[in-house]
């Protein structure tokens, strides 16, 4: 541990960690170096969910490279699941049993890539039955690779992370999404985004709920919640969060678990006044 952060953080060897990091680094530059020159898109769960052949591509990238350390390693990647909110569930159900699974999104904010707007990333976590050792986020436009290892603390640029400070909603820049699907978790995000709005120095809706997770581990983000999340936009960044010193439950306030698609994270200083706006706002009574 090194709280002044004067020792870089270092990982070698073909360590988990290691293994993650050079796959997001690796499909991370090769995502960039096709920016503005995918071919084609397509949708998958709605007219607003994305998909390009570069979200392909990119995933079958990382899971060769996994499976040339791991062959034995079972593997959740984002396109490989089928669209809509009941096959990602069966998908995780799928894993569970599963002594390690890599969970990955090869390009989290898909409808940025799209447009050449600088705020995506890849996510890859490695959960060991069913809890999450391993969480990798990283910004091809920053070049800001944000790591964590369980028990071992979170780190970007080689710097150790920590949560910020702030203490109300009324100090907090605090994040959240405008969901994909527009029927069911759409209408409830916005509802909730109407309560909170009043009570929070001012919301980001930035489209990358990995890198969301991300800021709020830095300390650059005080909160995040979204409803209709999957699993492979939350596992990286759930660690990050924690063995950074923040707080990380569902909408109703249970643990986080690899199932959770209604997160809620924080500092944790923020977290119980976070939960009971969303309480108050319906949304957490309709999921």
């Amino acid at each position: 541990m090194n709280p002044e952060n004067k020792v870089p953080y270092v990982v070698s060897g073909k360590s988990f960690t290691a293994v993650a990091i050079n796959c997001a680094a690796k499909a991370g530059e090769w995502i960039k170096s096709k920016l503005g020159m995918y071919k084609e898109l397509n949708t998958k769960y709605s007219p607003h969910d994305l998909v390009t052949e570069v979200d392909k591509g990119a995933e079958q990238m990382i899971r060769k490279l996994i499976h040339t350390h791991f062959p034995d390693h079972a593997f959740l990647g984002e396109e490989g699941v089928e669209p809509g909110p009941a096959a990602s569930a069966e998908a995780v159900e799928s894993v569970k049993d599963a002594e390690y699974v890599w969970i990955v999104d090869p390009i989290d904010g898909t409808t940025n890539f799209v447009h050449g707007f600088p705020f995506y990333s890849v996510s890859i976590a490695l959960a060991h039955h069913g809890e999450v050792i391993v969480g990798v986020i990283y910004d091809p436009s920053r070049d800001e690779l944000f790591v964590a290892e369980k028990g071992k603390g979170a780190y970007v640029h080689g710097k150790r992370m920590s949560v910020s400070h702030e203490t109300s909603l009324a100090d907090s820049l605090v994040g959240t999404g405008l969901p994909a699907d527009r029927d069911f978790a759409l209408p409830l995000n916005l509802m909730s985004i109407q309560a909170v709005a009043p009570h929070v120095r001012n919301i980001r809706t930035a489209g990358s709920a990995a890198l969301h997770m991300a800021y709020v581990a830095a300390g650059r983000l005080s909160g995040f919640w979204e409803i209709g999340l999957n699993a492979w936009d939350l596992a990286a960044g759930s660690l990050l969060i924690t063995e950074s010193g923040g707080t990380l439950t569902d909408i109703h306030g249970n643990p986080y678990h690899l199932a959770v698609r209604h997160p809620v994270a924080s500092n944790g200083r923020i977290h119980n006044e976070l939960l009971a706006t969303l309480k108050a706002s319906g949304a957490a009574q309709s999921v």
